[in-house]
């Protein structure tokens, strides 16, 4: 087990998500996600994150064709595994909320074999030289149902100890799980030794399903989180969907609450939304998901703009947020 003080984690406080460069929802054409990248990198961006089920291997090969631009040893990569694509020229156009995906069929493979297999073809995809880390996806009941307790063993016997023996050897940098539920990081934590997380959507100004439940524990471990998600599928953002379906009328009204506060102090929803995910002591960074090179420099404006204290003071005091929930400084 590596010393704590010595796992490696990603740069923050901002990093770049690489799921809408698979067309998530939305076609993106080859230009628009170079230019995404592009701006990332020059708004100081370092931390790269992708994964082969982004547009059946459409994100990687996106990533790798702007990044190697650069060199290799200046910027963190990370890729995911647990679905193998298999090439195949009448796979469905879609795959899942991927749109015009490349033609392959994905399938869960969480061995050690698949695992190994999987890494490689990301290299390939990429064209880079190495991966710096690498997160077990969807390795949790969103994904797999009542049976995901049953996944997760195959998984921490196959895919976690072939990570773990490809760090310990210095192949890759760290590895941990990315996914959505904090139960299945729980689990990690207890059974195997993960680096850092990637949780999309536990940790934001509307859910904070893991403040005193994950974050505790992976503070005790010297483990980071990656904190994706952080506008809750667009609910902080403007939009009206929560985990990509539409918002109960109860977190609308939550974030319609949160809006009214900002207003009255001159904050922009999105600047809190980002900022609190980024004070936590645990997170190493956060990942907004963007399409396009607009959205990629107007996240790290936000990132950027002065909120006032008294601003989360008042989140606090209208228990909005916990007294012990860490907001940022100025």
């Amino acid at each position: 087990m590596p010393e704590t003080s010595k796992r490696f984690v990603p740069p923050g406080p901002m990093g770049f998500g690489g799921a809408p460069l698979g067309n998530m929802f939305a076609r993106v054409d080859d230009a628009t996600a170079e230019g995404a990248l592009l701006a990332a990198w020059e708004t100081g961006i370092r931390y790269f994150d992708t994964a082969p089920m982004y547009g059946a291997g459409l994100s990687e090969h996106r990533f790798g064709h702007a990044l190697r631009r650069f060199k290799r040893d200046d910027y963190v990569l990370s890729t995911k595994v647990g679905r193998m694509l298999t090439p195949d020229p009448k796979a469905p156009e879609n795959l899942g909320p991927f749109l015009g995906v490349l033609p392959f069929r994905a399938s869960f493979d969480y061995s050690a074999d698949g695992t190994l297999r999987s890494i490689e073809h990301s290299l390939h995809r990429m064209a880079v030289g190495r991966i710096d880390i690498v997160y077990i996806h969807d390795l949790a009941e969103d994904h797999h149902g009542s049976a995901w307790t049953e996944v997760f063993a195959t998984a921490m016997n196959g895919a976690a100890k072939a990570l773990t023996r490809l760090r310990d050897e210095g192949v890759i940098r760290a590895w941990g799980l990315g996914v959505n539920r904090v139960e299945a990081c729980q689990k990690a934590l207890e059974q195997s030794d993960p680096d850092v997380f990637l949780l999309a959507g536990r940790y934001s100004l509307l859910d904070l399903t893991a403040l005193d439940t994950l974050f505790p524990a992976c503070a005790s471990r010297g483990v980071k989180v990656v904190v994706g998600g952080p506008y809750n599928s667009g609910l902080l953002a403007g939009g009206n969907q929560f985990e990509y379906a539409d918002a109960p009328p109860q977190l609308v009204a939550a974030r319609d609450r949160i809006a009214a506060l900002c207003k009255q102090h001159g904050v922009d929803i999105r600047a809190a939304a980002l900022q609190f995910c980024a004070a936590h002591p645990v997170v190493a960074s956060v990942i907004p998901g963007a399409k396009n090179a607009e959205r990629v420099r107007q996240n790290a404006e936000l990132m950027r703009q002065p909120i006032p204290s008294a601003f989360w003071q008042t989140l606090k005091q209208e228990r909005i947020l916990p007294e012990h929930a860490p907001t940022p400084s100025k």
